[in-house]
């Protein structure tokens, strides 16, 4: 199974475009949209490029592949242009080798085990993914995995855009120029 993950689009046509096409590319079998998919949210400069209505045609094209979780920017305004379904605040999925993999933003779940009100109950060596932060991670956390494929189109913390891949029991995010930034091993 080879999955693709994007999050933050944030309504940005001309990135939204290149990750389909790095999603072609790939192979992947599913595109897991980890919110903020519309909306550039009122926190966040306007993107250049920004086209929500063309983002939606686009990735309605896609409908069929895509799995997506509600973000912070998403709304039931953003469903109405949508034919695949995106207000759940996560999702579950299993994957061929018995882990689960908790789909949601960040925002209202998160990796932070210190506090249990945001913390999925979750079972050792499950992977927790999300966006929200902006910011590229796969790495051992604890007893579970934390995944974050960075975001398509406002990229913080000095790094690039960016989306991530699950192949051959390895979770990788990449950049869109084809490096890997960071990438974890499932045992």
């Amino acid at each position: 199974m080879k999955l693709f993950f994007a999050s933050d689009l944030h309504g940005c046509f001309d990135s939204t475009s290149q990750m389909i096409a790095a999603f072609e590319r790939s192979g992947a079998e599913h595109l897991i949209l980890l919110g903020d998919i519309l909306n550039h949210g009122p926190r966040n400069a306007l993107p250049s490029g920004y086209a929500p209505i063309k983002v939606a045609e686009l990735l309605n094209q896609y409908g069929d592949k895509i799995i997506a979780v509600r973000g912070n920017c998403d709304s039931e305004v953003d469903q109405m242009l949508l034919d695949f379904p995106i207000m759940s605040d996560y999702n579950l999925v299993l994957l061929p080798n018995g882990r689960r993999l908790f789909l949601t933003h960040g925002h209202l779940f998160n990796s932070d085990s210190s506090n249990s009100h945001k913390h999925p109950r979750l079972c050792p060596g499950d992977i927790i993914a999300s966006g929200h932060t902006h910011l590229p991670v796969a790495a051992p956390k604890g007893e579970f995995i934390e995944f974050n494929p960075g975001s398509v189109t406002i990229p913080r913390g000095g790094h690039v855009a960016s989306y991530g891949l699950l192949e051959d029991d390895t979770l990788s995010v990449m950049s869109f120029d084809g490096k890997e930034l960071c990438s974890v091993h499932l045992d």
